[in-house]
């Protein structure tokens, strides 16, 4: 019988030092081995998910197919691995500790006093194996967030610690990615904190079997030797992860250093297989490479941390690279755009994306966005929101409905061509209630959409609450704003075109969610293509039917 290996990412010195990309090179590189692969994030906040969390705080809400609202590090690990992942890959305190608490209500641990040993360290335990038992995959990689010494880690810790033991010999291994900081003054590279940071480790009981340092200079044959030493590790287990401005050049560096190789050996598995990276190196490649460049303005209200809107920066990047063209993406603070000052911002940008969002800040701003975009004739992408904000545009200046809003914005409004669900009304919780994962939208045939799925029924991940209000959906029609796809079970509205114009969109959904290094999205291949002008728009069609976009 196969048993399922166990892969644990820790981190120490500080955070935020790219536990999720290295845990996501790292899956890349052994299911290019042809190995069965699987990556988790344990967050140890508090939040039962990050979905009502103000993006500031946490980034991105990355949304998985069967509706998880998870962290952002679940889209690279989607990205790297080109595979979905479920509410399976993502765990927080806030779901461990309450469903200790429900059990306890219920009874189920027979008058024993509730404590962290056992009952949160065997939950931690259960959901860590939920994706081993199910025996699909050969080896599950879990990532643990914060770094070693926070308290909130603490439980994390203690049950890799016990995990580890139950597993045995060869099944488990603990990957340590540390910092290395760099003293410009002196000219050195400092081990001390990474020598504190794994003896923290130890302390808890957890030996690192592998470090992974980051760093800002190379790793010296010395360093090396001297991390071994103090951090009682094989030298060949010490990893360097030099800092690089592109993410997806990590894979290939660590494999230089033999990092799956050494992962397997220690998991007595077989490195006989090489892994296949011709078609990342090909990505790598064209990336670094670009014939062409095209500025496409991201108009948003969370634009100063970048991460906010991390799945579509990587689907740009994709839909760039796989055509050779390198996107320079414009930030554009939707708040500050007004009607004398719209036309600085949008000057020299050959396509605009309104992204999504919630709330009023910056409404205003984004509907002078899309009246630009639609009046000047340029390439114009809304998601989720952004189609919303197209449509109250559309009826404001063209139907005349000068005060359309969306409920969500004015619940009284005189023309609320966004309404809020039906489903959605009696909804008082915040937290997991929205419209989420994969629904079924069925494309018009004959439009510009359904050319570039080239099919007539794709499912696409969403994350709203507020829908098009089709009493309004003739008067819409009849002016040239087509609606082009339509779940077929509710009726809904998923997507919007314009007639008479290059490319402008508008879908309910969130397609970047599912864009990968080897399948770019579709919709943002074409958005990139259009903006660099380099295609006839009006006979477009897309060649590469992908699966992955019908379910």
């Amino acid at each position: 019988m196969r048993r399922t290996k166990y892969i644990f990412v820790t981190g120490g010195v500080s955070s935020s030092l790219g536990k999720g990309i290295v845990s996501a090179s790292l899956g890349m590189l052994l299911k290019s081995r042809g190995y069965k692969v699987t990556i988790q994030k344990l967050d140890p906040y508090f939040n039962i998910d990050p979905g009502t969390l103000n993006p500031y705080e946490h980034g991105e809400c990355f949304v998985t197919k069967d509706g998880a609202e998870t962290d952002l590090d679940l889209g690279h690990y989607e990205r790297f691995l080109n595979q979905s992942t479920t509410k399976e890959n993502n765990v927080t305190s806030g779901m461990i500790y309450k469903k200790v608490i429900d059990n306890e209500r219920k009874g189920n641990y027979l008058g024993k006093t509730v404590q962290v040993i056992p009952h949160i360290t065997n939950e931690i335990k259960r959901r860590i194996k939920i994706l081993g038992e199910s025996e699909i995959y050969d080896i599950v990689i879990t990532e643990i967030g914060g770094t070693v010494g926070d308290i909130e880690s603490l439980p994390y810790i203690e049950s890799v610690r016990q995990l580890k033991w139950e597993l045995g010999e060869f099944n488990g291994l603990v990957i340590h990615l540390t910092l290395l900081p760099y003293i410009s003054f002196t000219g050195e590279v400092k081990t001390k904190p990474t020598q504190h940071s794994v003896r923290s480790l130890m302390e808890k009981g957890i030996k690192a079997d592998i470090l992974v340092c980051r760093t800002e200079k190379h790793i010296s044959h010395n360093i090396r030797k001297k991390l071994a030493l103090f951090c009682n590790v094989k030298q060949e287990h010490v990893i360097e992860s030099i800092n690089t401005k592109i993410i997806y050049d990590i894979p290939c560096l660590l494999h230089i250093q033999n990092f799956d190789k050494v992962v397997l050996k220690h998991l007595n598995l077989s490195t006989v297989i090489p892994p296949n990276l011709k078609k990342w190196k090909s990505f790598v490649k064209k990336y670094k490479n670009p014939k062409y460049k095209v500025v496409i303005a991201l108009v948003g209200k969370y634009v100063s941390l970048h991460d906010s809107y991390k799945s579509i920066i990587e689907a740009l990047i994709h839909a760039g690279t796989k055509n050779e063209i390198n996107v320079n993406i414009k930030w554009v603070y939707s708040e500050m755009i007004q009607d004398n000052n719209i036309q600085k911002y949008f000057e020299g940008v050959s396509g605009i994306l309104v992204a999504p969002g919630f709330g009023n800040r910056g409404i205003e701003g984004k509907i002078l966005t899309a009246k630009y975009a639609r009046e000047n004739k340029i390439p114009f992408f809304g998601i989720c929101l952004g189609m919303q904000i197209a449509v109250i545009e559309f009826a404001r200046n063209v139907l005349g409905m000068k005060k359309a809003e969306s409920h969500e914005i004015n619940p009284h409004s005189s023309y609320p061509v966004i309404r809020l669900m039906k489903n959605q009304k009696n909804i008082r919780q915040k937290g997991g209630t929205m419209r989420l994962g994969n629904w079924k939208c069925v494309l018009k045939e004959g439009t510009k959409i359904f050319s570039i799925y080239g099919k007539k029924e794709i499912w696409e991940r969403h994350r709203h609450r507020y829908e098009f209000n089709n009493d309004y959906l003739e008067n819409f029609s009849n002016f040239g704003m087509k609606a082009v796809g339509i779940n077929p079970d509710t009726g809904l509205v998923e997507a919007f075109e314009l007639e008479n114009h290059v490319f402008f969109l508008g879908v309910q959904y969130h397609p970047e969610y599912k864009s990968t290094i080897t399948k770019p999205h579709p919709l943002f291949t074409y958005f990139v293509q259009v903006a660099n002008g380099n295609i006839d728009s009006q006979s477009y069609d897309y060649k590469e039917k992908n699966s992955m976009y019908g379910g």
